[in-house]
C-alpha cells in the first residue's frame, strides 16, 4: 500500500516534471517551431490512445455506458468553460510552438492553465493504479509529452516578461509538485469510493483531455507541420496502443 502510494506520487511528479524539461529548453534555447508541433502531433497520437484503450476502457469496466458518457461529457464541458475563461486571461496560447518573439500571452494565466490541464492528467495516472497492476506506461507517456509544449511555450513567454529563471523554474517545479499530489490523490481517494464514482471520475478526465486535444494541441500541431501531423499523431497512437497491450 505504502509502496503503491509512493509511486502514484512518484509518476504523477515525472508527468509534471516534463513541464519544468519543456521550461528548461523554452527559456535557454529557441526551439524550432515544427519540431515542437512534430511532439506535439505524436503526443497527440498518444493521448488519443491512452483516451481510448485505456481511461474510457477501464471506466467502462468500472461502470456502466451511463457512467462513461456523463463523465465524458461532463469532462468536456468542464475543460471547455474552463478554457474560455484562461483564454480571456491571458493563457490563450499555452500550448503554442511559436517562438518567442511571435508570443502573446500572460505568463501567470498560463502557469495556472497548466496546472488546470494537468490536475484531471495526473488524477487519471493514479486512477489507473488501482487494482495493484501498476501504472498504465501509456497513459503516463501521453501526459507527459503533452506537457513538454507547454512548458517551452510558457516559459518563453515568462522570460520575454522579464522573468528571472529561478522565478520560472521555482514555478514549473511547484506545478510538477501538484501533479504529484493529485495522482496520489486519485489513487488513494478513489479507491475508497463506489467503483461507479471512479468510473465517472476516469470518463471526467478522458473527456477533458480529448477536449483539450482537439482545441489546443492538434490544431498547432497541423498549423506548423501541415500534411504530416496525421502521420505522426498514427505513428503516436500505434505505438501507445502496443504499449497499452504490452504493459
Amino acid at each position: 500500500m505504502v509502496s503503491d502510494l509512493v509511486l502514484s506520487g512518484l509518476w504523477g511528479f515525472l508527468g509534471g516534471f516534463a513541464l519544468v524539461i519543456g521550461a528548461i529548453f523554452g527559456y535557454y534555447y529557441k526551439m524550432p517551431p515544427k519540431l515542437v508541433a512534430s511532439i506535439m502531433a505524436f503526443g497527440s497520437g498518444v493521448l488519443l490512445s491512452a483516451v481510448s484503450f485505456e481511461l474510457l476502457d477501464e471506466a467502462y469496466q468500472l461502470g456502466s455506458f451511463l457512467d462513461v458518457a456523463v463523465g465524458f461529457l461532463m469532462g468536456a464541458v468542464i475543460f471547455t468553460l474552463t478554457n474560455l475563461y484562461l483564454a480571456r486571461r491571458g493563457a490563450k496560447h499555452r500550448k503554442r510552438s511559436r517562438r518567442p518573439e511571435d508570443f502573446e500571452g500572460n505568463g501567470v494565466a498560463i502557469a495556472a492553465g497548466s496546472v488546470i490541464d494537468g490536475i484531471p492528467e495526473s488524477i487519471a495516472i493514479g486512477l489507473t493504479m488501482i487494482g495493484g497492476l501498476g501504472v498504465s506506461t501509456a497513459t503516463l507517456v501521453a501526459v507527459f509529452l503533452s506537457n513538454i509544449p507547454e512548458g517551452l511555450s510558457s516559459s518563453a513567454g515568462m522570460k520575454s516578461d522579464g522573468w528571472k529563471a529561478a522565478h520560472v523554474f521555482s514555478l514549473w517545479l511547484a506545478i510538477a509538485l501538484s501533479t504529484a499530489l493529485a495522482s496520489i490523490l486519485g489513487y488513494t481517494v478513489f479507491q475508497l469510493l463506489p467503483a461507479e464514482i471512479t468510473s465517472v471520475a476516469l470518463a471526467i478526465a478522458a473527456g477533458g483531455i480529448l477536449a483539450m486535444l482537439v482545441d489546443t494541441m492538434i490544431p498547432e500541431a497541423f498549423s506548423q507541420t501541415h500534411d504530416l501531423s496525421g502521420l505522426i499523431t498514427v505513428v503516436g497512437f500505434t505505438i501507445s496502443f502496443m504499449l497499452s497491450k504490452l504493459y
